[in-house]
């Protein structure tokens, strides 16, 4: 990699100086942290659709002792396709003993179920202390009530969350979309499917025959919304909160949605709902205030790529990435088509996909993106980009010599907030462990070893995971912050962090939901670069109140609780 001009912390250029990305070792430790899981998606040679799509992974602290424990979702055989003597694969959920070493604790805890899972979701929807989990499925989905004590309950029909057994659900996430202290919960289902309509449409490919095929062959479906009526209970609102778009010219659903990205994008205090839609238009529904939504993808620039065309929308993400006001929303697209990052300044609702500038367009193409997010890995104070890249098609090689199968993750380092964008990141500054070639699908981040810089894990299909320690040693500093609601959702998710220091403002926001079918921590990691104090942060709570800290403690976890 050649000289750059190098950026500071916060992203100033310095003229006199040159750098270059900053050398970050990720370090494969999945073996030896302990996890042992392997994905299972049942395939047996028809080639049904869901065998391809992966599945989720959430960071959780399920026990609240401050360690950030890991929960697999897994898939199953289908059915009359069970291999004799085969015990049923089911979800796997790892302690972390806060040294970055797991035990799997799956055994008896309510989560050893076996069904063809999907994504996963984390919240406290009933505010008692310990975070519940949502899993989406194949054929319905399942809400899980932590009882303590490393026990979960499920509690799906008698909530109400159960869904159709003919929905084909991915992505969600826990919002509380009205403000009134408790988590809503919003669904994103992909395509109308079954394993006898998949067989009907008969994908093929050349010299290859029966292949994996593609969203287009199947009919879109309807994302779901639920408000949480507390008690345990929810309604769902999908309907009359006007998140269910429909074709104008056939009225049926527009949606095969695959990721959400919840992000207050108008700066009015209420969470709005990004949607990355597979092969159909992507969704902006802004927050009407009164328990509704409308839909303004298309005329706020998101719905399509700069040509007008849809794009196979795959993982999703938010980030206030310039250290400034500037929001940009980064999405994952399919093979032979660039990430996007739609840009646009505080108070406009216009997008404007910039990825070509940002420098996250031209060297993603080849890729196929799953999984996204922002973080800051080299905790300089600038958010970088990570995604999980793998194929659809195992024999795809044979059809398109320039793809794989098993695909690198590609990491972007962002070098500063004013127009300098983001750079690839070359094997040599992330280390081979990052980039060895999977099925990539899901993905997420933490702190698994409390050493304040952000570890990562991806998922992939029928395969096993690839847990990464960042062992960076840039002597940057930080801070970490975990919020507590009182009279806001007690998971805090929503909430804005404004880091004030030397002279910038680093925004942050409380949102577990990232990426593709996967949740990250819940406590925000602010890299402050070689800054060794912080002049104050201010919180905006989703009550609509604002807190204000002054110098909190830096290198170090500082729990804050919302005045009652």
């Amino acid at each position: 990699m050649g000289v750059l001009l190098a950026a500071t912390p916060f992203g100033h250029a310095n003229p006199e100086a040159t750098s270059e990305i900053p050398t970050v070792k990720f370090t494969d430790i999945t073996a030896a942290a302990g996890i042992k899981f392997v994905h299972h998606n049942g395939a047996y040679g028809d080639k049904l659709l869901p065998e391809t799509m992966g599945g989720g992974v959430a960071f959780l602290d399920y026990d609240n002792d401050g360690h950030q424990d890991l929960l697999f979702i897994n898939s199953t055989d289908w059915p009359g396709h069970v291999p004799p003597g085969r015990q049923p694969p089911t979800m796997a959920l790892y302690h972390n003993d806060g040294q970055g070493r797991f035990a799997d604790v799956t055994a008896d805890s309510g989560l050893d179920v076996s069904f063809y899972g999907m994504g996963v979701a984390v919240g406290d929807y009933d505010n008692d202390g310990l975070p519940d989990v949502f899993i989406t499925a194949v054929g319905g989905n399942h809400l899980f009530h932590n009882e303590g004590k490393g026990k979960f309950r499920q509690v799906t029909q008698a909530a109400g969350l159960d869904g159709s057994p003919d929905n084909w659900s991915t992505s969600a996430a826990w919002i509380d979309y009205d403000n009134d202290g408790k988590l809503d919960l919003f669904v994103c289902n992909y395509v109308r499917w079954s394993p006898e309509i998949d067989r009907a449409a008969n994908f093929e490919l050349p010299n290859l025959g029966r292949a994996y095929g593609p969203p287009r062959n199947f009919a879109g479906t309807f994302p779901h919304l639920y408000h949480n009526d507390g008690n345990g209970k929810f309604t769902d609102t999908s309907e009359p909160a006007g998140i269910q778009i429909k074709n104008p010219a056939t009225g049926l659903p527009v949606a095969k949605s695959l990721a959400v990205a919840p992000v207050d994008v108008d700066n009015d205090g209420w969470m709005d709902l990004v949607v990355a839609n597979d092969t159909a238009q992507n969704f902006l529904f802004r927050n009407q205030r009164d328990g509704t939504f409308k839909e303004i993808g298309a005329r706020s620039g998101i719905a399509f790529d700069a040509y007008g065309l849809t794009r196979g929308a795959m993982g999703i993400d938010s980030a206030r990435f310039r250290n400034d006001d500037t929001l940009g929303i980064a999405i994952g697209n399919f093979a032979n088509e660039m990430n996007a990052l739609y840009v646009a300044p505080r108070g406009s609702l216009v997008f404007a996909d910039e990825a070509i500038r940002e420098g996250v367009g031209p060297a993603s193409q080849k890729l196929l993106k799953f999984g996204l997010f922002f973080f800051d890995y080299d905790l300089d104070g600038r958010l970088d980009v990570l995604t999980a890249d793998g194929h659809l098609e195992p024999e795809i090689n044979r059809v398109q010599p320039t793809q794989q199968y098993r695909q690198p993750a590609q990491l972007f380092w962002n070098r500063g907030d004013k127009g300098l964008g983001f750079l690839p990141v070359p094997p040599e500054k992330s280390g081979r462990d990052l980039v060895q070639p999977i099925v990539g699908r899901g993905s997420a981040f933490a702190d698994i070893d409390g050493d304040g810089d952000l570890d990562v894990v991806l998922t992939q299909v029928a395969g096993a995971p690839l847990l990464l320690r960042n062992d960076q040693k840039l002597n940057h500093h930080w801070i970490r912050l975990k919020l507590i609601g009182t009279k806001s959702n007690r998971d805090a998710i929503g909430a804005w962090l404004k880091v004030h220091v030397r002279g910038h403002t680093l925004s942050r926001q409380v949102m577990p939901t990232r990426s593709y079918l996967s949740q990250s921590e819940l406590p925000v990691t602010i890299g402050l670069g070689e800054a060794d104090k912080v002049d104050s942060v201010e919180i905006a709570w989703p009550s609509g109140q604002t807190q204000r800290l002054n110098s909190p403690a830096i290198d170090r976890l500082t729990v804050v609780t919302e005045p009652r």
